[in-house]
């Protein structure tokens, strides 16, 4: 009852998801040979002197292998836009409000289960949903590269699927965590987004931070550097993500109804 209930309160949110990100996948993939026929024409035009002149010869570069067309179109790109808005929209709503109205809230904690029951189901259903979208809208790369002639590496997108699910959780948990607070869909959401900006903003500015910061660990940088795991980011990743569950927890627990 409790797990079909938290399906049913992100549901929505899932499907669209499922039908986006892969959709996004294929086409990303589908592009890459227009890509390369432009290429050429546009090197010779563009001036590589000064910073952004050396930023953009990076980008161009990035696009000379599909190794790198991958990473740098679909890995680097998706956790900071599309991954974050529904790994957040993943985490709201299903506590003090749902699609049902004011009511549910009332019904929800008229369950016999203790609130602490009811969050974890709801925290795991979700969790569940995101790693989902995340794993799919990565292996769907390497199962249609061979339509424009190319291969990618299954595991290579398995480890950047982890990454980015990984990474995503903290997100979620923290879209979660505000929605204990509000009775709406969209305050907790937005005010998720609006907290990512400076993140997203402070990893740019520092290359330490874009390698081991959220956003590096959900873009897998590190690893499409050097082949290995940002264990470190992982694990900081996993610690805060598990923070703002807990703290959820207790706030569910104490909130008064």
């Amino acid at each position: 009852m409790l797990w079909y209930k938290a399906w049913l309160d992100t549901r929505g949110r899932f499907v669209i998801g499922a039908i986006v990100l892969p959709c996004a996948a294929l086409f990303m993939v589908l592009a890459y040979p227009q890509v390369m026929g432009l290429l050429p024409a546009v090197s010779p035009s563009v001036d590589m002197t000064g910073a952004l002149g050396r930023q953009i010869g990076e980008a161009m570069e990035l696009l000379r292998d599909y190794r790198s067309y991958v990473w740098s179109q679909w890995f680097r790109q998706t956790p900071t836009n599309v991954g974050a808005l529904f790994a957040a929209l993943l985490g709201t709503g299903g506590l003090v409000t749902s699609s049902g109205g004011g009511g549910a809230a009332l019904f929800t904690l008229s369950l016999p289960a203790t609130r602490h029951r009811l969050i974890a189901v709801r925290a795991a259903s979700g969790l569940a949903q995101w790693f989902a979208l995340a794993f799919a809208s990565s292996l769907v790369i390497p199962l249609v590269s061979p339509i424009v002639g190319e291969t990618y590496d299954v595991g290579a997108a398995l480890v950047h699927a982890l990454c980015l699910s990984v990474g995503g959780s903290v997100i979620y948990s923290l879209a979660l965590l505000l929605s204990t607070f509000f009775s709406d869909l969209w305050r907790p959401w937005l005010i998720t987004l609006a907290a990512t900006v400076p993140i997203a903003f402070a990893e740019q500015m520092s290359p330490d931070l874009s390698r081991f910061g959220l956003f590096g660990v959900m873009t897998g940088q590190y690893f499409f550097r050097t082949g290995g795991l940002p264990w470190l980011g992982l694990l900081a990743a996993a610690a805060v993500s598990a923070a703002l569950l807990y703290a959820a927890a207790l706030s569910f627990a104490r909130r008064d109804f």
